[in-house]
C-alpha cells in the first residue's frame, strides 16, 4: 500500500516537513497528508511563492492546498490555533477531516503543564500536548484536567468525519498517503535515553502509523530525516546533546558570513546544536527500518550546495555520515526548499 511515513531520526527539527512536501509535490499519486501529535513542535515548509511557513497543527507536506489534511485520533488539537493556519494559508475546509476522537488541548492543560514547571525541568515547551495526553491515558482518574474530544467541539462539527476510512478509500485507489510525524527518536517516551528528558508520545514510524489509524501494513515508505547538525531545544534541562557546540562555530568552520542561529518554532528561544552523533541515528536505523534517509542542511556544511554545487567536500561529509551510520544517504537538503536524490554509487557506506 503506498504509505510514506516521515520520522526523525535525532531530537527533531530535522526537515520533517520539508521532506513530507518534497513528496508531496515531486509524488504524483500523492493525495493525503496525516498530522500526528500536538501543538507541541512545529514544522516548516517553504511555499512556492519563497515563503517559509511554519505550521503547529497542519501538516507542511499540504501548504501548497491541493491536498486532503486528515487529522487522526492521535492528534491533540489546540483549536484556536488550527483554526488560524487553515486561516492563514487559506485552505479549502473541505479537504480537512478531523477523526471525532482526537483530543483537544485546553486552556487547563497548558495551566496543568505551567504549575507543573514543567520548562524548568525538562525544557518543556508547556503547549498543553503533553497533559492532554496525561488526561486521556487517566481516563478521568487522577488530578488531571479532563479530556475533550473533538466531537465535543462545535467549531469543530464541520470537519469531524471517519479518517481512518477516507484513507483506506484513498488507498484502495493507489493514491499515496504521507504521515508526518512529529519531533524526533531521541526524545521517544518509550526509547529516549535521555527518559524522563523526553516527549509525552513515541516518536517512532511503528507510533505513527498506529496514532494515524492505519495498519503496519500499509507501509511501502519509511523516510527517516536527520541533519549534519543536531539540535535541541533551548536550556541544559532538556537534555544531553554529545558534542555540543555553537551556531558561530559552525559558520565559521564553513566559512558563512550569516548567522545561522536558529530558535524553537513554539518557544522562539534558541537552538543547542552539536556536532554530528552517529549513536542515535543508528539506534533509530534499528527500530524504524527506514527504506530512505534523507539528510538536511548539508548547506551548513558545503554553503556551495545551495546554488546547486555538489562539491568534493559535500559529498566527502555525505560519505562519512554514510559510513558512520552504516546507510547510504538517499536524499541531501541544500537549501530551505531544495532537496537532492544522490546516485547510490555516491554514497554506500565505506
Amino acid at each position: 500500500m503506498p504509505v510514506s511515513v516521515v520520522v526523525g531520526g535525532q531530537y527533531g527539527s530535522e526537515g520533517k516537513g520539508k521532506t513530507s512536501l518534497h513528496i508531496a509535490r515531486t509524488d504524483p499519486s500523492a493525495a493525503a497528508v496525516i498530522r500526528v501529535g500536538g501543538s507541541n513542535s512545529g514544522h516548516v515548509g517553504v511555499s512556492r511563492d519563497g515563503r517559509e511557513i511554519a505550521l503547529r497543527q497542519l501538516p507542511a507536506g499540504a501548504i501548497d492546498g491541493n491536498l486532503r489534511i486528515l487529522l487522526p485520533a492521535g492528534s491533540y488539537i489546540d483549536v484556536e490555533l488550527l483554526l488560524r493556519e487553515i486561516d492563514e494559508l487559506n485552505y479549502d475546509p473541505a479537504l480537512i477531516t478531523i477523526n471525532p476522537f482526537a483530543q483537544i488541548i485546553t486552556e487547563a492543560h497548558k495551566s496543568w503543564e505551567r504549575q507543573s514547571n514543567l520548562r524548568d525541568a525538562i525544557g518543556s515547551t508547556e503547549s498543553g500536548t503533553g497533559a492532554a495526553v496525561l488526561s486521556r491515558v487517566a481516563r478521568g482518574g487522577g488530578d488531571f484536567p479532563t479530556a475533550v474530544r473533538a466531537e465535543d467541539v462545535p467549531q469543530l462539527t464541520p470537519f469531524i468525519g471517519d479518517t481512518t476510512g477516507c484513507a483506506r478509500q484513498l488507498l484502495d485507489n493507489d493514491h499515496r498517503i504521507i504521515i508526518e510525524g512529529t519531533q524526533g527518536f531521541g526524545l521517544s517516551a518509550l526509547h529516549a535515553e535521555a527518559w524522563p528528558k523526553a516527549t509525552s508520545r513515541d516518536t517512532t514510524a511503528g507510533g505513527f502509523v498506529a496514532e494515524a489509524g492505519l495498519s503496519p501494513l500499509d507501509i511501502d515508505q519509511v523516510l527517516l530525516v536527520i541533519r549534519c547538525h543536531p539540535i535541541r531545544v533551548a536550556g541544559r534541562q532538556s537534555g544531553p546533546l554529545p558534542h555540543e557546540t555553537s551556531w558561530a562555530k559552525i559558520a565559521q568552520n564553513a566559512g558563512i558570513e550569516r548567522d545561522l542561529t536558529e530558535v524553537t518554532t513554539v518557544t522562539r528561544m534558541e537552538r543547542r546544536v552539536g556536532h554530528f552523533h552517529a549513536d542515535i541515528v543508528r539506534q533509530a536505523i534499528a527500530v524504524n527500518r527506514p527504506t530512505r534517509i534523507v539528510l538536511n542542511h548539508l548547506d551548513y556544511i558545503a554553503p556551495e550546495v545551495a546554488s546547486g554545487q555538489m562539491s568534493e567536500p559535500a559529498l566527502a561529509f555525505v560519505q562519512m555520515i554514510s559510513g558512520k551510520i552504516g546507510r547510504r544517504i538517499d536524499w541531501v537538503g541544500t537549501s530551505p526548499s531544495e532537496m537532492v536524490e544522490l546516485d547510490r554509487a555516491l554514497t554506500e557506506p565505506v
